[in-house]
Formats: structure tokens, C-alpha cells, sequence
């Protein structure tokens, strides 16, 4: 496999397992060395090895992205061990089923400080970083002369359209797609791509977790709610981890220099808008 993205330093939130776990070694795969940030740290620790065994720089990092406070001395570590960032993929996130009705104020702050506040805070962390990094002459110039930074956001079929008993989750996830537009727009003079994917049903922890809670809401066996998804997929087929990750590494590398503010759907086809 070509490595496009030999020595390249990226930042994955969420990475100790499931997808961006799999974006994770993916990256380091195509030849980038991985900061592996995660609330999990024994999670973020095992994915590290990982990446080392196969040849590559990793380190685990232990951070909640609902804390904003904690992201600033991450991308300080960061460069001080790794000197510049290249790439960040903010596959972090969290999921709420619940009925319209019974979700509390408490459960909302949860999901979207995580998902957005997180989000938004690491991007504007990160990014500040690439711009540093980008030679003296070219920033007063005030339009950079090639790409100088990757970030990819995680949104989801669900910021696509509203879903009845994933009111939080849903307004997040939509809300990603409007922030990696006004990123990318923000970011656009300094040639840093911002983009985002938005997967579908990939069966890892969170949709397992999902399945069991529109189950249980719904009256229905274990696992019946995974496969009703499934079925309006018009590739008839869950997606996997690595779906998600070729797609992601795609944003990251060199062959998506002129692609910014778009959010693909990586899906098998359940959203074709």
C-alpha cells in the first residue's frame, strides 16, 4: 500500500477502540505517527502498542473532550514530543436513546459538549498549531501556497435528519456539519482542509449500546433494531470499521487537497441527498 502520509503527526480523539481505533492504525498504516486521545486510557494505551509494534511513533493520551480546559496542554504535549501536528480526526462521541419526553438537561450537556464543544475547541486548538507551523512569509502573504493541515470530523447518518428518540445526538451531529463548513471557511486562507464523514451503522460498542436502547423502547428482540437499519441500506450490508477508515484516511492525505467543507457519507447508500 502507498504510504501518503509518511511522517505526518496526527491527533485521533476517541481512538482507544472502535472506529477511531481503526482510523488509528489506518493512518499509522499510511505511514503517520499517532496520538491516540481518549477518555479510556487502558483502551488508548492498547491501541498505542498496536501502532508501535507495526513500526510507527504512537503515545496514549488521557483526556474527557467535554473538559475543554484539558485540550490546550494535550496539543502542547503533543508538540513537544512530536514538534508539529499535521492531522486531527475528531472521531470522538457519544450516544443518547431516549424518548422525546424523558431526556434531561443533564443527558443533553452530556452529548453535546462531548460531541460539539469538544469538537469545536480541538479544532481551534490544533489548527491555531498548523498556522504556526506554516513559514513566516507565506502567512503574511495571507493565502497559503499548498495544504498545511487535515481535519476530519465525525458526524453521522443522524445529523442528516431528525430521529425521534435520538434528539441529542441527532442536533449534534448535524450541528458537525455546519461547524466543519464554518471551519472550513474560517481555515480556508491558510489552505487547511476541514471536512467530515458521516457513517451509518458500523457495529461497534456505541451501536450495539443503540440497539439495545431502541429495542428495549421499542419492544423488540435483542438486535432486531440493528438489522431494520440495516435493511434500508441499499448495499444491504453494515459498514465496518475500516469502511470508515479508507474513507477518512482519503480526507487526510494529499489527494483531497481540493476538497474542504464537504461531509461524505460513508453509508452503502442510506442517505443520498
Amino acid at each position: 500500500m502507498e504510504q501518503r502520509l509518511i511522517d505526518k503527526v496526527a491527533i485521533v480523539t476517541g481512538s482507544g477502540h472502535g472506529i477511531g481505533k481503526a482510523v488509528a492504525l489506518r493512518l499509522a498504516h499510511e505511514g503517520a505517527d499517532i496520538i491516540i486521545a481518549d477518555i479510556d486510557i487502558k483502551s488508548a494505551e492498547q491501541t498505542a502498542r498496536e501502532i508501535l509494534d507495526a513500526g510507527r511513533k504512537a503515545t496514549a493520551y488521557s483526556i474527557d473532550l467535554a473538559n475543554v480546559s484539558q485540550i490546550q496542554p494535550m496539543v502542547e504535549q503533543v508538540v513537544d514530543q512530536f514538534v508539529r501536528i499535521d492531522i486531527l480526526v475528531n472521531a470522538a462521541g457519544i450516544a443518547q436513546t431516549k424518548p422525546f419526553f424523558e431526556i434531561t438537561e443533564d443527558q443533553w450537556d452530556r452529548v453535546l459538549d462531548t460531541n460539539l464543544k469538544g469538537t469545536v475547541f480541538c479544532i481551534q486548538a490544533v489548527a491555531a498549531q498548523m498556522i504556526k507551523q506554516i513559514p513566516e512569509e507565506i502567512r503574511q502573504a495571507g493565502r497559503a501556497d499548498k495544504s498545511y493541515g487535515k481535519i476530519v470530523n465525525f458526524s453521522s447518518i443522524s445529523g442528516r435528519r431528525g430521529r425521534a428518540l435520538q434528539i441529542a445526538y441527532a442536533a449534534s451531529k448535524a450541528a458537525i456539519i455546519s461547524i466543519t463548513q464554518s471551519a472550513a471557511l474560517a481555515l480556508s486562507a491558510y489552505n487547511i482542509n476541514v471536512n467530515a464523514v458521516a457513517p451509518s451503522v458500523v457495529p461497534t460498542g456505541m451501536w450495539e449500546q443503540i440497539d439495545e436502547d431502541y429495542s428495549r423502547i421499542l419492544g423488540k428482540e435483542s438486535g432486531q433494531s440493528m438489522k431494520d437499519f440495516i435493511e434500508q441500506i441499499p448495499l444491504k450490508r453494515a459498514g465496518n470499521p475500516k469502511d470508515i477508515a479508507a474513507a477518512v484516511t482519503f480526507l487526510c492525505s494529499c489527494d483531497s487537497d481540493y476538497i474542504t467543507g464537504q461531509t461524505l457519507n460513508v453509508d452503502g447508500g442510506f442517505e443520498m441527498d
